[in-house]
């Protein structure tokens, strides 16, 4: 007995030991699923994992890798993702695994707001496609279509409801639509939709829905609007952000010219035609979109291959010429920074900035789109005087390391490479400018319809420039005291060109005739030989009378040029004194060191050394043992990497406000105000007819038309025969006595049968009445027909 009773045990033991190796393997098999990084690894219900196989999608994306399992846990989530990044699975997937199957209970349970009807319709089609092994039902409610259809729409109780703001509250107003139901609220492409103006319907839609809601926002940037609407609509959301243009790439090279704005289209052809090569993918950036039709006319006139984009343009014609540029039949692509903010293109090699970003943000969103995926890119930026204050900030954001060419009139001993131009800021020799001047010139007198192109874009220059933000007051201070970039030099990718004895000689003497100032006045030159004229004697009392002030202004000049040439004499001298010591490599301190302890290579600060205002010979430096700064090393640097998980501070730092390319954004920022004959003074803009909801917000009043009760006058549904509205959702009711009241057998598959009408669809069913009251009235109509033929 004690030896069978120890068998047992034994068995109990191995069968034990051999659940735990089987219960090992499972979840080792189950880790190496997770570990593939695949849709399986999400957690996913089979009919949603189906469908996304289906469709041939096996590992997520990064954004839908990041968002779905926190979307997962029902937290609200504000996400930035550019078009093409598969941003609408990533909040598709979630919505059905979420409703899983179709409800009996009447109301929709999602909404997703989308802020044209193109993108509304792409959704609704890759919704159906992905949804396909489910039977939930979606329905759209777009402007530009039959609103009676979106009401029969509505009637057959969808579980998705996909449309535009417009359009929705116009539905919901005219049917007294209850949004109870809905549980998940998607705003995509949530920028687009402020920029759209409907704001207003997007506050009144938020209002109508429930508090228990989840509420998800997809935008490619992060406007101040847009965090105002999130602080008031989410509950502690999430802020998800990709790292891909949060900071500029190791690989990427930066030139920067210093141009007149006269000179910069010129100096583009000259780039494009000589310096980057025709196969490479290349984005222009330029301020409105006026500029991006000029440009594309005249460079495809020259013989670019060209493309274009911009805000207003049609939602077909956008999507043609990505497309273009995408395939590579094209490798110009003309944009603007409120046009290109939702385009995401890999493999991209060059990014021209036509005119300076006005913030330091706005300059890494542009160029954080070279360089990707361990590839190497360009930046060439063109800086016009009234721009050098945007690249100050610039320089403090990237902690001072843009560089400044040598000017030739300082004399400064220093060997220049020209293959060394990486963050480095010159002048363009005159000749190349003035080879493509005339060029242009010339086309422009032959074409009419050029010139006016040209005409629009100069107009709208002058209108972008009034809607930049303006400097920084420290940058303002720092570019008057230090004179940063005053006179510098020419550019080394041009040093071959520069070194030529005959090309120096020619610009000693455009120097010398650039300093010459003749002593007489045009007043005073066609007067010489006539003393008695009334003009040249009143030019020579009056300079009599001012040759003090004329004299101080002359030597405060001369004192300004000397100056401005010390000062950059010493930051030439500085920066060329700490590019001689080499730093290792983020790799090199890895492999070498076993633990690094404080911050990594990424946020280093690689400065240069201060320059003092005073003259000396030595250059001072702090101790850094017996000084505190009153600044971090990296406060700009980290002024625009936020490294802080509390959302407010993470959307402060994400904050980006476009300037729009057009006339009609610039309109909407400033407040309309209209001259009144009547009471001879300015008023508002007429503030248009409102209308108080239920909900106690106001709307416009042209919403009502009572279009929804003319439309069940005319059709009479029947909204809910199987489907009925109860608190309980259940397919079968409960009869007073608490009993499930449950069909005859006799009664199964059988349903009501009533004969269409002739001409009527399904869904113009008639009443028991309405049938009684026609046939009275056929009846009647018969029996007078009857009596006429008797009475003839």
């Amino acid at each position: 007995m004690e030896n069978e009773d120890l068998n047992n045990s034994e068995n109990a033991g191995n069968e034990n030991l051999l659940e735990q190796l089987s219960l090992s393997k499972l979840i080792q098999a189950q880790n190496k699923k997770k570990a593939k990084g695949g849709f399986q690894a999400l957690g996913l219900s089979r009919p949603i994992l189906r469908g996304i196989l289906h469709k041939g999608y096996k590992i997520p994306t990064p954004i839908q890798r990041k968002t779905i399992p926190i979307i997962l846990e029902g937290k609200d989530v504000v996400a930035m993702a550019r078009t093409g990044s598969g941003k609408t699975a990533a909040f598709l997937v979630p919505l059905f695994e979420r409703l899983k199957i179709h409800s009996s209970k009447v109301g929709a349970r999602g909404l997703i707001l989308s802020p044209t009807r193109e993108l509304a319709l792409q959704t609704l089609s890759f919704a159906k496609e992905l949804g396909k092994y489910t039977n939930l039902r979606a329905a759209s409610i777009l402007g530009g279509e039959n609103m009676e259809n979106q009401f029969a729409a509505l009637h057959e109780n969808p579980d998705i409801i996909i449309a535009t703001p417009g359009r929705f509250t116009h539905i919901c107003l005219e049917m007294n639509l209850k949004l109870n139901s809905i549980e998940y609220v998607v705003f995509d492409e949530a920028d687009r939709l402020f920029e759209m103006n409907f704001e207003e319907q997007m506050n009144q839609i938020l209002h109508d829905l429930p508090n228990n809601r989840q509420t998800l926002l997809f935008s490619a940037t992060l406007p101040s609007k847009l965090v105002e609407f999130a602080r008031a609509g989410l509950s502690d959301p999430t802020l998800i952000r990709l790292d891909a243009e949060k900071k500029l790439s190791e690989n990427l090279k930066m030139a920067f010219f210093k141009l007149n704005t006269e000179d910069k289209l010129p100096f583009l052809i000259y780039l494009l035609e000589n310096v980057i090569k025709k196969d490479e993918p290349t984005v222009l950036f330029v301020p409105s979109k006026h500029h991006v039709e000029y440009f594309y006319e005249l460079l495809t006139m020259i013989g670019f291959s060209a493309s274009y984009v911009y805000s207003s343009l049609d939602a077909s014609a956008r999507k043609i010429n990505i497309a273009k540029f995408r395939a590579k039949k094209v490798n110009l692509l003309i944009v603007t920074d409120i046009a290109a903010r939702g385009i995401d293109i890999p493999l991209l090699d060059n990014v021209i900035n036509f005119n300076f970003p006005p913030k330091a943000k706005l300059f890494v969103h542009r160029v954080g789109r070279v360089a990707r995926a361990g590839r190497t890119g360009t930046a060439y930026s063109f800086v016009s005087t009234d721009e050098i204050a945007y690249l100050l900030e610039l320089n403090m954001f990237l902690s001072g390391s843009i560089k400044l060419c040598p000017a030739e009139t300082l004399n400064i001993s220093s060997t220049r490479d020209k293959n060394d131009w990486h963050l480095k800021l010159g002048k363009v020799p005159r000749e190349i400018v003035e080879e493509n001047e005339e060029f242009i010139r010339a086309k422009l007198e032959l074409n009419y319809d050029l010139m006016r192109l040209k005409n629009s874009a100069d107009n709208g220059y002058e209108k972008f420039k009034r809607t930049c933000p303006p400097p920084s007051r420290e940058t303002q201070r720092r570019l008057k005291e230090e004179l940063w970039a005053e006179d510098v030099g020419f550019h080394p990718l041009f040093l071959d060109y520069v070194e030529n004895p005959l090309q120096k000689k020619r610009l000693e003497m455009l120097e010398q005739l650039k300093n010459l100032r003749p002593k007489m006045t045009i007043f005073e030159m066609n007067n010489k030989n006539n003393k008695n004229e009334k003009k040249g004697c009143f030019m020579q009392e009056k300079r009599k009378l001012d040759m003090e002030k004329i004299e101080y202004f002359h030597s405060e000049r001369k004192k300004r040029k000397e100056l401005a040439q010390s000062l950059m004499k010493r930051q030439i001298e500085a920066q060329e004194q700490t590019s001689r010591v080499e730093e290792p490599s983020e790799l090199e301190v890895a492999t070498t060191f076993k633990k690094v302890i404080g911050k990594s290579a990424k946020n280093k600060s690689t400065g240069a050394n201060l320059v003092p205002l005073a003259s000396g010979s030595k250059i001072k430096e702090a101790s850094k043992d017996q000084f505190i700064p009153y600044k971090p090393s990296d406060y700009h640097e980290e002024q625009g990497y936020s490294l802080l998980s509390n959302f407010e501070k993470e959307t402060a730092h994400a904050t980006l406000d476009l300037i729009g390319d057009d006339d009609l954004a610039a309109k909407r920022k400033k407040p309309r105000v209209v001259w009144d004959r009547t009471l001879k003074k300015f008023k508002g803009q007429e503030q248009e007819k409102k209308i108080k909801t239920e909900s106690g917000a106001w709307v416009s009043a042209s919403y009502k038309k009572d279009l929804y009760e003319k439309w069940k006058l005319k059709m009479q549904p029947k909204q809910g025969q199987e489907e009925e509205e109860d608190d309980e959702g259940g397919e079968e009711a409960l009869n007073e006595t608490g009993i499930k009241n449950k069909p005859h057998p006799l009664m199964k598959g059988r349903k009501e049968t009533v004969k269409p009408v002739k001409g009527c669809n399904s869904m113009q069913l008639k009443s028991y009445e309405k049938r009684m009251k026609d046939n009275k009235v056929k009846r009647r109509n018969f029996r007078f027909q009857q009596e006429q033929r008797k009475a003839k």
